[in-house]
C-alpha cells in the first residue's frame, strides 16, 4: 500500500482558478518523500552531513484532477531499486473525502557524492523493505 502521510490544502497554494498551482504538488510529493525516507531510519538531513546527496534526476506527474483550498489528501508513496545508485519513488495523491486519484507521479533519485559522483548508499535497502 506504501507509506502515507496527510495534507490539507492552504489558500494560498491556490492560483486564480481556485485550484492548487502544480508546481506546489511537487511541494506536497517532495515532502512526502522525506518522511517516508526518515520512517524508514533514514536522516535526509543527516545523509547530507555525511557526505551522502539523495538527488531528483526526473519527476513524472500525471495531474488527473485539481485538488481545491481545503482539500484533505493523502501522499501515498514507496519505492523500489533501479541499481546500485538509482531508485524510483512512486507517489500518488488521493483526496480523503472521496478516494479520488488527483495526481500520479514517479520520481528517480539518485545517490551522489559532493563532487556529483555516484556513490552507493548502504543503507538503501532501508527503502525497498516492507
Amino acid at each position: 500500500m506504501g507509506h502515507k502521510v496527510e495534507f490539507e490544502v492552504r489558500d494560498y497554494e491556490c492560483d486564480l482558478q481556485g485550484i492548487v498551482n502544480n508546481a506546489v504538488y511537487q511541494n506536497y510529493i517532495e515532502h512526502a518523500r522525506h518522511k517516508f525516507l526518515l520512517d524508514k531510519g533514514l536522516d535526509f538531513a543527516q545523509l547530507t552531513k555525511d557526505g551522502i546527496y539523495l538527488v531528483v534526476t526526473r519527476i513524472e506527474m500525471d495531474f488527473k484532477r485539481s485538488l481545491v483550498s481545503g482539500d484533505q489528501f493523502v501522499v501515498v508513496t514507496s519505492a523500489c531499486r533501479q541499481s546500485r545508485f538509482k531508485f524510483d519513488f512512486f507517489q500518488e495523491i488521493r483526496r480523503m473525502t472521496d478516494d479520488q486519484l488527483m495526481v500520479k507521479a514517479k520520481v528517480t533519485g539518485a545517490s551522489i557524492s559532493p563532487n556529483g559522483r555516484p556513490i552507493e548508499l548502504n543503507d538503501l535497502e532501508k527503502l525497498f523493505s516492507a
